[in-house]
């Protein structure tokens, strides 16, 4: 059981816990929220609230979260763009729009469901009966390469190699905003936002977090960057541009949406790994999708 330790601000003085709770944690319905108050999962100095209460801002509250009831992701006939596969590894290019795994919202329809019929069930169990052969994640509007194992022998040499950042992830984005500098890297901790539990901050007391970047293009009001991922915190490429003020084009979360753009334009374009069965050295890339490169299209216009 998960307990989340929350505090509401000042602005948020007022409002119906009910209707403040789904902005807190992802996944989160109004629903669902309720019945956490009905249960007395919500507490205040150790007393249950009620639904109706109204916030005053200041306090702490604690939320029980349930256990998630067990569920078997089933496989779907979904088409996959596939880079790389052989008997231990698969790499796909995941279009922007697909989720990678089961979770609260999205039952179906995700890589995992389409990795499971591809495969024919042979995929590692490393992950939980959720998350069959996935050993990292990308965004579920991040496009781009993912990697999967089919037995445990390769997620757990993958993993590894996760840890000891020798697996590569290299992204392309377009930022809105202007870069001095041709590279830099960005080093800053990344944890849950304190005041929005749906979306990642930078924090003192987050997760150590390092992207390197390169700027590959400028436009006006507009950068192209190569960015390469040191380590894998949720949302880090996003969180870390935003955080230089300079936040992916497109993205509804940290940026702002772009007419006409679905999601963020953000691909991870390149990845390299060591193939845990023959040790031999695997690089991989796929091009940018017809979007970003319109996108790079209608800037370059503008010179």
């Amino acid at each position: 059981m998960e307990t989340l330790t929350l505090r509401p601000t000042e602005l948020d003085a007022g409002k119906r816990v009910d209707a403040w709770l789904p902005s807190q944690a992802e996944g989160l319905t109004r629903s669902a929220a309720q019945r956490l108050l009905e249960e007395g999962r919500v507490t205040l100095n150790g007393k249950p609230l009620a639904k109706n209460y109204k916030l005053t801002g200041g306090e702490t509250l604690a939320v029980s979260l349930p256990d998630p009831e067990p569920l078997d992701a089933l496989p779907q006939d979904i088409p996959l763009d596939v880079v790389f596969e052989d008997g231990d590894v698969i790499v796909v290019n995941k279009p922007k729009g697909l989720v990678v795994h089961p979770a609260p919202g999205h039952p179906d329809g995700t890589l995992v469901n389409a990795l499971l019929c591809h495969c024919g069930g042979s995929l590692s169990g490393v992950g939980g009966a959720l998350r069959p052969g996935i050993v990292h994640r990308i965004d579920r509007d991040t496009s781009g390469l993912i990697i999967a194992a089919k037995n445990d022998f390769a997620h757990q040499a993958l993993a590894a190699q996760l840890q000891d950042h020798s697996l590569a992830r290299t992204y392309e984005c377009i930022a809105a905003g202007g870069f001095r500098e041709d590279r830099g890297t960005v080093d800053a901790p990344i944890g849950r936002h304190p005041a929005d539990r749906k979306k990642m901050a930078v924090i003192p007391t987050g997760r150590p977090a390092v992207t390197h970047w390169e700027v590959l293009a400028r436009f006006p009001g507009f950068t192209h960057l190569r960015c390469r991922l040191e380590t894998g915190r949720t949302h880090q490429i996003r969180v870390h541009l935003a955080y230089l003020g300079r936040p992916i084009l497109g993205d509804p979360v940290y940026g702002k949406p772009a007419p006409g753009l679905q999601g963020q334009c953000l691909h991870a374009a390149g990845l390299r790994f060591v193939h845990p069965r023959t040790g031999k050295t695997v690089e991989l890339s796929c091009p940018l999708p017809e979007e970003f490169q319109a996108q790079l299209q209608r800037l370059a216009r503008r010179l």
